[in-house]
């Protein structure tokens, strides 16, 4: 994690300026994203966005469960870090929150109470017709081992499965796509594989070359500009000078030529038509949701996000209104996709970077912290409950933080698996490791096996020696073969190998010192087979 050099990480006002560079750190990255330059499609070689392709049978299982199904996975990014304590109120033990928190715990004539042991406050009224129904439930105490405080470094864990982010810049979501997908290289998906609302800057949809396969729309009005005009952004838009009109016009062009989904999602919004009203800016984000899923888009990943949760300053009215726009937002949505008997192919999932702290601070607020709950919601999850380790207020960590008990990746590994229908393996290849499945009342009518593909699959690495890029190959009996080498912008360079080639592990190499210290790609053709991956030669 950094830090500044007084040691501090920025998660607290008393911070002081650490505070700020991590706020400004965040704010440049979120710049990028809305401009375009970090999402919004994949570089593309010859036609092929650049990525290692193998039928794995990870990919064959994956690639089957999400062309067979309409289950949709909307995830709620609550950003700035969510309350979790006032969030889902711990009434079993009120004297300890109340103490801890006398200017900000919720009164209790102004709580809901779910359980006897859990309340929300009165501005969540809205959900109540969604647990009322067993379309709602609850996790508690969710986080991960030694935590990070850092608004940057730790939304960025939530959003790749890993605790080390340094080394690994994949999406979860990413990650499933791409590996459930085998073909999508050779054949680029119509469809968008995932849609992201209102500009987040997430990793959620990265793949592993660190390309964004997120649509990032920020706006009801943008996509409409989108349906008129193709692009995002007027080209011709004066710009004044004195704020780097040069490179804002590039970084504006840059966003345009990624944006080539815009007629089909300008087509499935138009197609579909919100039954209910939105009242907020996240009900807003998710009438887009809504209508992109009832106009026939068929993507099954979005992300929408909810700001201002980075409540250290009089926190009791701010949370509360985040409260009423999250759960207003929810319901309507819910109310919208009934209409079209829809609901009950859609979870929703919130998350967020870090909970807060137990204790109140001096400008009325909280601090960042540790664990917090986890919401659902869908018809989907078959019955409302509030599941994993209750907060306890009088066992907390070294740094007066609650304790988690429930690792995030657990709820991941148990979505990918019951909600979009991943073999058990398949799921614990993406997370990295295997996670403890959680009971969240998900159930997949048909969990996809691992299938032998039809066509052997092609083992292959590289490595440079002597001036030479050297390409290994293992195939298990005897075929054709060729091996063609690309420049990063998809010019070929030369055809190292192409003819029969025999079984076992074979060597192919290229001399590569006229190219110069460039990246490269080489492509395996195997029949109806394709395989690549990037090299930077050196």
């Amino acid at each position: 994690m950094c830090k500044s050099k007084n040691n501090l990480s920025g998660e607290s006002l008393m911070h002081g300026k650490a505070h700020n560079q991590a706020h400004s750190k965040w704010s440049r990255r979120h710049f990028l994203h809305t401009m375009g330059i970090m999402g919004g499609g994949t570089l593309t070689l010859s036609g092929l966005p650049v990525a290692s392709l193998g039928l794995s049978p990870l990919a064959i299982a994956g690639h089957a469960g999400l062309e067979n199904s309409d289950r949709v996975l909307v995830m709620i990014r609550l950003k700035g870090g969510n309350d979790g304590l006032n969030t889902l109120i711990p009434t079993f033990d009120y004297g300890t929150y109340a103490s801890n928190r006398p200017n900000i715990a919720i009164p209790e004539n102004q709580t809901i109470q779910l359980n006897p042991e859990f309340a929300v406050q009165t501005a969540m009224q809205p959900l109540m017709e969604l647990w009322n129904t067993g379309q709602m439930k609850v996790v508690n105490s969710v986080g991960y081992e030694d935590p990070n405080l850092s608004h940057f470094e730790s939304i960025d864990i939530w959003s790749t499965g890993n605790r080390d982010t340094s080394t690994h810049r994949s999406g979860w979501l990413g990650r499933y796509y791409t590996q459930a997908n085998p073909d999508y290289i050779d054949n680029p998906s119509p469809i968008p594989p995932a849609v992201k609302i209102g500009g987040a800057d997430s990793l959620l949809f990265f793949d592993d070359n660190q390309a964004d396969l997120g649509f990032n729309v920020g706006s009801a009005n943008e996509l409409s500009a989108i349906g008129d005009s193709g692009t995002v952004f007027d080209l011709n838009a004066n710009t004044d000078p004195c704020y780097y009109g040069e490179q804002v016009e590039f970084l504006r062009t840059m966003a345009n030529s990624t944006f080539r989904y815009a007629e089909v999602i300008s087509d499935a919004y138009n197609e579909g038509t919100n039954a209910v009203d939105y009242q907020n800016q996240l009900g807003q984000q998710l009438s887009i949701v809504s209508r992109l899923i009832k106009g026939g888009l068929g993507t099954k990943l979005y992300l929408v996000t909810l700001d201002g949760f980075d409540t250290h300053v009089d926190q009791l009215n701010s949370h509360r209104n985040l409260m009423e726009d999250l759960s207003g937002a929810v319901a309507s949505f819910y109310e919208d996709l009934k209409v079209d008997g829809l609901e009950s192919d859609v979870l929703t999932m919130t998350f967020s970077e870090f909970g807060r702290r137990v204790k109140q601070n001096a400008s009325n607020g909280t601090d960042h912290g540790t664990a917090a709950p986890v919401m659902l919601f869908g018809p989907g999850l078959n019955g409302s409950d509030i599941l994993g380790d209750n907060p306890n207020l009088n066992d907390l960590d070294n740094n007066e933080n609650l304790k988690y008990g429930t690792d995030f990746r657990s709820l991941y590994a148990s979505v990918l698996e019951y909600w979009l229908c991943l073999e058990p393996s398949a799921v614990d290849q993406i997370l990295g490791q295997s996670y403890t499945r959680m009971d969240l009342g998900l159930e997949c009518q048909s969990t996809v096996s691992v299938k032998t593909p039809i066509q052997q699959a092609v083992m292959h690495s590289a490595y440079q020696s002597h001036h030479q890029l050297n390409i290994q190959v293992n195939l298990s009996r005897p075929d054709q073969l060729r091996i063609d080498l690309y420049s990063i912008l998809g010019q070929h360079l030369t055809t190292i190998y192409e003819g029969y080639a025999q079984s076992g592990l074979q060597t192919y190499s290229t001399p590569i010192s006229r190219y110069g210290k460039i990246p490269v790609v080489y492509r395996i053709s195997n029949g109806k087979s394709q395989y690549s991956d990037k090299v930077i030669l050196r």
